[in-house]
């Protein structure tokens, strides 16, 4: 049958389309059904889109800044429709990169919204309305996720904007609010405040990046306030009250409350499943707080039925739902030794002015888990290559068990931080202890060179400070 295969995937982003190209690697006659784009809100709408912007804000601030690099640059000036069309074409070329690679690994890409009818059966209803019965063997859900909202915050797309809006903006906001601190809502508060903005950061916990470490966060809210962002933690925008042209905030800090009016609103409180209308009742597929629960390798408990990534909850990170999509597809494929993925080894990157990367436990977390630490730091004005760039305000932190020498944990803030974090991942992966990266050669010059000294202060011999 021309609709029959072994596994289909609903959802063709970060974690679906990596499943099916992984399932076809295994020999499985895979079609990958999409509702909108292929790349999902990663690729299009998310993490490779907002890269794309906060590039162009960080040549503007170099531009701006040339002189202490001995350039002159006169009269720097930025084209917000330009660098919105940059960013829209950055999406465009990696969404049509993964046609390639599925039509590459003879994946089958049928376009339209999934639902499920029954053990093995399917439905793809496309856009021309027409409906399309599937069969599959396995099926894995990976339909993502989207921006949550609350019944007083609710976004329109003109005063008050999610993520999705704040990618394509019309005007640039003279002043804006931010409400939520995380990735999201840092990341848009450090483009738009680089560009100008005058923007306000409103965080209900009490610091800003609040999964971060306590030091990275400090570290982080003293340069972002430096930069001219007015932060407010222990606080909270109570209502919206729009404008013709403008929103007026009512923030709540401390019991007292304080009228914010701003041009624009930005609200990024964190995501929720999408769960609604794929069928999941029909097979008794079960949900906790509007995610999809399942076991360590992805399966629902309901024979057939797998799911990965967002829908299935924290942490939302576009590798977690591709790491999520190969150990599925492997274990649907019958390979031997899957291993379940360990959540503890995943890093968490946000790609504001300053960086920050992180993996593994807080320093607060790894004593509620009753481990005794060592725990050593590095800073940027102690290495030649940050010094040299320009960049000499950042953080290397470790945090290591005393008894073993564990990695427990890594963080830092600072120009690259994002790229420099795998290295601590792969010695999370590999079981390292603080010897082995003692005896470690790290290239000179180069920024890495504080993640060996951040393991030497951690044990009293750090070298360069």
């Amino acid at each position: 049958m021309a609709n029959a295969f072994d596994l289909v995937v609903i959802g063709g982003g970060p974690g679906g389309y990596v499943a099916a190209i992984r399932a076809a690697q295994l020999g499985m006659n895979v079609a990958c059904v999409e509702r909108e784009h292929l790349g999902g809100i990663c690729l299009n709408w998310g993490c490779i889109p907002t890269k794309a912007l906060l590039r162009s804000a960080e040549v503007y601030h170099l531009a701006k800044n040339a002189e202490q690099f001995g350039l002159k640059v006169d009269n720097v000036q930025f084209d917000l429709d330009a660098i919105v069309k940059r960013s829209r074409g950055v999406s465009a070329q990696m969404n049509s990169g993964i046609g390639m690679l599925l039509k590459k690994n003879k994946v089958t890409h049928i376009e339209g919204e999934a639902k499920i009818l029954a053990k093995g059966k399917l439905a793809v209803t496309g856009k021309d309305g027409k409906v399309t019965e599937l069969s599959a063997k396995n099926t894995i859900i990976a339909t993502g996720a989207r921006a949550r909202e609350l019944p007083h915050l609710k976004a329109d797309g003109k005063l008050v904007w999610t993520y999705k809006h704040a990618l394509a903006p019309n005007t640039m906001p003279k002043k804006l609010l931010v409400i939520g601190s995380g990735a999201i809502g840092i990341e848009f508060a450090s483009f738009f405040n680089e560009l100008g903005s005058d923007v306000t950061v409103v965080e209900m916990m009490d610091r800003v990046l609040p999964v971060e470490d306590a030091d990275i966060s400090k570290f982080a809210e003293k340069s972002f306030k430096k930069q001219g962002m007015t932060i407010k933690t222990n606080a909270s925008v109570t209502e919206l009250k729009p404008g013709k042209d403008s929103v007026t905030c009512v923030v709540e800090q401390k019991g007292k409350k304080e009228e914010i009016t701003v041009d624009r609103v930005i609200i990024a409180i964190g995501i929720q499943g999408n769960t609604e209308n794929i069928g999941l009742e029909s097979v008794g597929i079960k949900t906790d707080r509007g995610h999809i629960v399942t076991d360590e390798y992805g399966f629902t408990g309901v024979d057939g039925f797998w799911a990965i990534g967002d829908v299935t909850g924290a942490p939302w990170l576009a590798h977690k739902a591709s790491h999520e999509g190969v150990i599925a597809a492997e274990k649907i494929g019958g390979v031997k030794g899957v291993h379940p993925m360990d959540k503890g080894n995943i890093p968490g990157c946000t790609y504001c002015r300053p960086q920050v990367a992180s993996v593994g436990l807080t320093e607060a977390k790894a004593k509620e888990a009753g481990y005794e630490i060592n725990v050593g730091s590095f800073p940027f004005i102690g290495n030649g290559k940050a010094v040299a760039l320009g960049e000499p305000e950042g953080l290397v932190k470790t945090i290591f068990d005393k008894k073993t020498g564990e990695l427990l944990g890594a963080h830092m803030v600072g120009a690259e931080v994002t790229e420099m974090i795998q290295g601590y991942v792969v010695g999370r992966t590999l079981e390292t202890t603080e010897a082995e990266l003692m005896h470690t050669v790290f290239p000179h010059p180069t920024l890495s060179e504080m993640m060996h000294e951040s393991v030497l202060a951690a044990y009293g011999r750090p070298i360069h400070i």
